[in-house]
């Protein structure tokens, strides 16, 4: 669920990473890399991640600051990426479209206006996953020896999936969809200081006496991603809607409303495209030929990033690669 209105329902606490440790997280790639690359743009200048030619690459600075917190927590990620975009995500889509190009038209005018805050807040708000930001981002990931799975279609859906096949032991995303695919236990905050969240999907389940699909329901009353939901209808109504009628369906009958493709949009969430894959975990990083990828190759100002090459060399030492498999 993209908003949040699913955090009203779900079981999270705060665990130490200690707790967490010495395991596999499917991260959410294309959510987890977008986190850092607006924080990146917001708070530094752009000629510490711009080459030559003019191509950014915040994506670089911002990941080699991301990638320490697993390792020193000896935490294994495995990153997700996207696939193909389902055509029932088409109009979320495009509402982001709308909304960054207004972005980028006030981000025009305060660049012109030389109103250098709005302009920070506004850059970050107009970044996009580029083609070369995505490439730039495995090839990293490649040279740390970071295990990286293409999903079928949303990444939340396959990290959910490796999950509950046990492939890994979380799933890792900010987003509430994690829960709604079904992923037993889910970490979040992964791209904030302290310690991460964790949402435990049959505690959740059990605090609202609902089943999968019943939550699915409710979640589809309240509007998530790929549906705008039903006018009026919070998580607690939805609740009580759904546990009184005993699904979607009837729900919708009570009070006579109507989601358009409501079959498809419970099978995506119940029955969504993923597969089974295997990941080996005993990673060997090249931390040398990574710095000269991110410094040399893409001109990211090494002071930048020496800090964050550092912490996951020390990483190294401190955990043994022996122990990362």
């Amino acid at each position: 669920m993209g908003n949040a209105d699913l955090r009203d329902l779900a079981a999270i606490t705060e665990v130490p990473f200690d707790n967490v440790g010495e395991s596999t997280v499917a991260v959410d790639a294309h959510n987890w890399l977008y986190r850092y690359l607006t924080t990146t743009v917001k708070w530094t200048s752009d000629e510490k991640y711009t080459t030559r030619d003019g191509t950014e690459v915040a994506n670089l600075l911002g990941a080699v600051q991301g990638l320490p917190k697993f390792f020193e927590h000896d935490l294994t990620p495995v990153f997700v990426f996207d696939g193909a975009v389902t055509d029932l995500k088409e109009d979320e889509v495009a509402k982001r479209r709308e909304q960054r190009e207004q972005y980028e038209a006030e981000l025009a005018k305060a660049r012109k206006e030389g109103d250098q805050v709005a302009v920070a807040r506004l850059e970050s708000r107009t970044q996009r996953l580029t083609d070369t930001i995505i490439e730039t981002t495995r090839q990293l990931f490649e040279l740390l020896d970071v295990p990286v799975v293409d999903a079928l279609a949303e990444g939340e859906a396959q990290c959910a999936h490796m999950a509950r096949q046990k492939t890994v032991d979380y799933a890792g995303t900010e987003d509430y969809d994690a829960l709604l695919f079904g992923a037993p236990y889910t970490l979040r905050q992964l791209t904030s200081s302290g310690d991460p969240e964790l949402m435990d999907f049959d505690a959740t389940l059990e605090n609202h006496d609902l089943t999968w699909e019943q939550l699915v329901d409710v979640a589809l009353l309240c509007g998530t991603d790929f549906n705008p939901g039903i006018s009026g209808i919070g998580p607690k109504t939805a609740v009580s809607l759904v546990s009184e009628h005993g699904d979607l369906f009837g729900a919708l009958s009570a009070r006579d409303e109507h989601i358009d493709n409501a079959d498809r949009l419970r099978s995506l969430f119940l029955d969504p495209p993923v597969e089974d894959v295997t990941v080996d975990t005993a990673i060997n990083p090249d931390v040398g030929a990574a710095r000269e990828f991110v410094t040399e190759t893409w001109e990211v100002d090494a002071n930048e990033v020496e800090r964050g090459f550092e912490r996951i060399e020390q990483s190294l030492v401190q955990t043994g690669l022996g122990d990362w498999s």
